[in-house]
């Protein structure tokens, strides 16, 4: 069953709201994302420690103190570091599968959390929620559409092979933060062994930079904004190959094209 509202405080719709992304972190050394309507306002992961999100958070003029919630895809410490911290400081309610919950144990005790399943919408405060499954080496794999008032955040990182559900799911957003793991060249000459560039270019493994172009060219349309390429492997790929060849799906286009890297948070997009 989906999950129960939360619900800090009663707001009247706002028509005019528009949402902000922020991805604070995105790569295998941490991953974490700000979206916020002004009024709700979530992070979806929390893969650095806490005091480095909150220093992230920060340096964007974001506060901490005004989340309302936090989300989690699945249970991979690059994604789930400090979750616990996170939620028991500032006493968030966590999002979670219940089969995530059970393989997350090392996030320690939370303040509250919300089971959700995928297929099943849910709302916190003004954002709609849809959770849908993704095809990765994790017990439940989560991506996330995030709507309000007709615009439509799509996040689909930590996928080997983007199926027609997760197409599905992901068309007519307004914003898309997809994968561009990897450069195929990088990966197969490089220095990893042979087992873990076979996991990586799996259908449980991540997307590659020829990938995520394929998959820009079916969702691509007049009124997608942005598109945030995400989960850039440090060794396997670089910003200018990756904005190369997705950027080819791109071309003679309006889209906005960005790479959030794992070092720097990015900069606040606004649709």
């Amino acid at each position: 069953m989906p999950p129960e509202e939360h619900r800090k405080e009663e707001s009247v719709p706002d028509t005019e709201s528009r949402l902000k992304i922020c991805v604070l972190a995105s790569g295998s050394g941490g991953n974490s994302t700000y979206i916020s309507d002004g009024t709700t306002s979530i992070l979806v992961d929390a893969g650095l420690s806490g005091i480095e999100i909150e220093r992230r958070l920060k340096s964007r003029g974001l506060d901490p103190e005004k989340l309302s919630a936090l989300l989690l895809t699945h249970e991979h410490s690059d994604h789930s570091q400090g979750v616990g911290v996170l939620s028991r400081r500032y006493n968030l309610p966590v999002y979670i599968s219940k089969k995530t919950k059970g393989a997350a144990s090392h996030i320690g005790k939370l303040h509250d959390h919300k089971l959700f399943k995928c297929g099943y919408t849910f709302m916190i405060d003004n954002l709609s929620i849809h959770p849908f499954s993704l095809s990765h080496d994790a017990i439940d794999t989560s991506g996330f559409t995030i709507e309000r008032n007709g615009l439509k955040v799509g996040i689909a990182t930590d996928l080997g092979i983007a199926t027609a559900m997760v197409k599905e799911h992901l068309k007519d957003c307004t914003a898309l933060i997809i994968e561009a793991n990897h450069d195929r060249e990088m990966l197969i000459n490089g220095p990893y062994p042979w087992p873990l560039k076979q996991r990586i270019q799996s259908r449980i493994g991540h997307l590659s930079n020829s990938d995520s172009n394929h998959l820009l060219n079916e969702l691509k349309h007049d009124n997608l904004k942005h598109v945030i390429l995400a989960h850039l492997s440090e060794t396997n790929n670089t910003p200018d190959s990756a904005l190369n060849t997705v950027g080819k799906a791109l071309q003679n286009t309006k889209i906005k094209l960005h790479v959030a890297l794992q070092d720097v948070c990015s900069q606040i997009v606004e649709i």
